[in-house]
């Protein structure tokens, strides 16, 4: 089943990531799929916020993982692993311990270590649009977008 929702600007963000929350519920790992620029921070941040994380929510470009907690107390693990060249990088930093903890990871640049990524990893895809909204869309049968 494809499923898709379209974010029209900044302001409809809170909107977006709250029905994205509702639609995967259950998914506790989440691979974003998108050009630089096309918002995979931006609706991370928008994703913590709904969950109650009262951190300021940034790019862990350089830290590779960024460890959150949802008001549920919960943690949330948001991994960026744009600089990652090797699969064997993200081990080192124990990709499967976050992993298989059983809470949210939230995945940008996941093709970057994509033969490490579950079964269960939920697949979304991030597009820009012509008039500057953003689609996101996924399917419960993909494992890639």
């Amino acid at each position: 089943m494809q499923n898709e929702i379209i974010i029209k600007n900044l302001e409809d963000l809170d909107r977006a990531a709250g029905e994205f929350l509702e639609k995967t519920a259950g998914h506790r790992i989440i691979a974003f799929f998108a050009p630089m620029g096309a918002g995979k921070t931006t609706f991370t941040a928008a994703i913590c916020r709904r969950l109650g994380v009262g951190d300021a929510v940034c790019s862990p470009t350089f830290t590779i993982v960024n460890e959150y907690l949802a008001t549920d107390g919960q943690p949330v693990y948001h991994f960026d692993f744009y600089r990652i060249n090797t699969p064997s990088e993200a081990m080192d930093i124990g990709f499967y311990d976050y992993i298989d903890s059983g809470n949210l990871c939230l995945i940008e640049w996941p093709e970057n270590i994509g033969s490490l990524l579950p079964e269960e990893t939920l697949a979304v895809k991030i597009s820009v649009n012509p008039d500057g909204s953003r689609t996101v869309s996924w399917s419960e049968a993909d494992t890639e977008a």
